[in-house]
């Protein structure tokens, strides 16, 4: 079966800097807003080195058994099972941990060894410590700015990393972007575009995000499939911002001015 190309449009060195971050086995830190293309610009760096991706999802309840590993029952027997981590480890896949701030401490511990000259894994279960393939990158993003600094990452993590900021496209290229994600109208795909800067300058809403390109992606599939104009955008960029009545009307009120 043929494997689909992600697309991603560049939108400065991103793919040079990622090549050469991972011939010189150096790991990878993504920081930007949610929903600018971090995790896709990941998977199309997978496709274009021809590497398995392992990506992990990390919440308040991510520890380091969930990622190195743990010993499960089997019938009469005990045994290990490995987890996504000591996988990429031993295959020399790449693995993503996406927003890692969000993960448990131990976590962070427990890559250490990963990001510096060892390049290693231990295993405290089982006492071991596995010497990474050659081929394996470590890469994780999080969100500088998420609920103001209430979960960031310290100095000493972050050193361990180079480092690759993603910020919302310049119009030009957001519009292309809408367009090759969804085939909608360059008419219709200005408009969102002009929607969602907008909406990202109006700081005075106090929103703990603002508008991605994926809400405006979203926005743009729910117009190409024939949903009102309007209502695409109330659904797909409005409510996800926000729960306050007020806010919601207020912006709902501006995207029916703009498309």
């Amino acid at each position: 079966m043929t494997q689909t190309i992600p697309y991603y449009h560049s939108i400065g060195k991103e793919e040079e800097i990622f090549s050469h971050a991972y011939s010189n086995k150096i790991p990878l830190l993504l920081k930007g807003p949610t929903g600018t293309g971090k995790s896709r610009f990941i998977e199309y760096m997978a496709h274009q080195l021809n590497k398995k991706l392992i990506t992990i999802s990390c919440h308040e309840e991510t520890s380091s058994t969930d990622l190195i590993g743990r010993f499960i029952i089997k019938g009469a027997e005990t045994i290990w099972i490995d987890g996504p981590m000591t996988i990429a480890v031993k295959e020399g896949a790449i693995i993503y941990l996406d927003e890692i701030a969000e993960a448990r401490p131990d976590v962070i511990v427990a890559i250490h060894s990963l990001t510096d000259h060892r390049r290693e894994l231990f295993i405290d279960k089982l006492g071991i410590t596995v010497k990474s393939h050659d081929d394996f990158m470590l890469v994780a993003s999080f969100n500088p700015g998420y609920q103001r600094g209430f979960k960031e990452l310290k100095p000493s993590t972050k050193q361990r990393f180079a480092a690759l900021s993603f910020d919302y496209p310049e119009p030009k290229e957001e519009v292309e972007i809408l367009i090759n994600e969804t085939t909608i109208d360059a008419d219709n795909a200005k408009k969102l575009v002009a929607i969602g800067n907008k909406i990202r300058n109006l700081t005075e809403l106090g929103l703990t995000e603002t508008v991605s390109t994926r809400l405006l992606v979203n926005a743009a599939k729910l117009i190409t499939s024939g949903l009102p104009k309007r209502l695409s955008t109330h659904i797909a960029i409005v409510e996800p911002l926000t729960d306050d009545l007020q806010t919601i009307q207020s912006l709902k009120d501006l995207c029916d001015l703009m498309i």
